[in-house]
């Protein structure tokens, strides 16, 4: 059964995930590539590994790239360490402001502590890397291509850390407003206060556009392996428990043609596997399956080839 539903125009943002090496950027990557043919389309990669340039044989970065060959296709490849230090660029003297307002430390101790890596920071720069890119672009169609699963969910969870993290800093805010206005007698809102409060409404719009199954999906790749399959039964709860949207499924590399005893082993050891996702899915999802490519999924021809699979029009 082929994908089904993207091309609806109200249809936004696609999350592509699972396990580390089951073909998901490939699937990214053919699904922006059909998008393109109707939407202005936005590849993005938040894999720290970023297959997206090998993929499309074409360096991208961390900045906007028209892919070649295409009119309406973009691309960019989130690097988190990068994304940090833009925002510190961005925000210094706010978040200067912050600590020094809100805390006893010097201007020496305050900018010791900015130049920290803080736990956690990769998916939460990830997070507000793609809030930045849907807020303040004119795209029609968002295809993200997800860090394995670990680094997925951490993400999923990163508008929750980070409104926790705007909550604090607004707490302290609200203790430098009261004494400000204990001795002046008023107070009026600075940059700072503003950068909280963009934050906040960004976070907001964009953790409901997560769960909104109107304009957002989340589709699973996965392949006939034992490690595969039970790396994805656990992505799969965890989506429900997040309100995430999955209504179908890519089950990759299944052997379906070949008659050596190697094929014959494959295929034998894949079915097993088949007939476990097919019997718990396949009344909930709808599941399009992805014969073995003979070669690797890059460059134009190869992606071509399994955007006609996924859409339905191969022979």
């Amino acid at each position: 059964m082929p994908l089904s539903g993207l091309d609806d125009q109200e249809f936004k943002l696609i999350f592509f995930g699972g396990k580390g090496g089951v073909g998901k950027t490939s699937c990214a990557v053919a699904t922006a590539m059909k998008l393109s043919e109707r939407y202005k389309t936005l590849l993005i990669s938040t894999d720290p590994a970023h297959s997206v340039s090998d993929s499309l044989e074409q360096t991208i970065g961390s900045k906007l790239q028209n892919v070649k060959g295409f009119d309406s296709l973009s691309a960019i490849e989130i690097g988190a360490d990068e994304a940090f230090e833009e925002f510190k660029k961005q925000h210094q003297a706010e978040l200067e402001k912050l600590f020094d307002t809100s805390t006893g430390l010097d201007n020496d101790d305050i900018n010791q502590l900015l130049s920290l890596s803080i736990p956690g920071i990769d998916e939460m720069m990830s997070f507000k890397t793609v809030m930045d890119l849907i807020e303040g672009h004119d795209f029609e169609k968002y295809v993200v291509d997800t860090a394995p699963t670990g680094h997925f969910l951490r993400l999923l969870s990163s508008p929750k850390i980070l409104d926790q993290w705007i909550k604090v800093a607004v707490q302290l805010r609200w203790k430098y407003r009261y004494m400000v206005t204990r001795f002046s007698g008023s107070y009026e809102a600075d940059d700072t206060d503003d950068m909280l409060l963009k934050l906040k409404k960004t976070t907001k719009h964009i953790d409901e556009l997560f769960r909104d199954s109107r304009h957002c999906e989340f589709i699973p790749v996965c392949i006939p392996e034992a490690m595969a399959v039970f790396e994805t039964n656990r992505l799969l709860a965890d989506l429900k428990k997040s309100g995430i949207l999955v209504r179908q499924f890519i089950i990759n590399d299944v052997m379906e043609l070949g008659t050596c005893s190697f094929c014959l082993r494959k295929k034998e050891s894949q079915q097993k596997y088949l007939t476990q996702i097919g019997e718990t899915y396949g009344r909930h999802l709808e599941i399009t399956k992805v014969p073995s490519f003979p070669e690797e999924i890059k460059g134009f021809g190869q992606l071509n080839a399994l955007k006609e699979v996924l859409f339905g029009y191969a022979g």
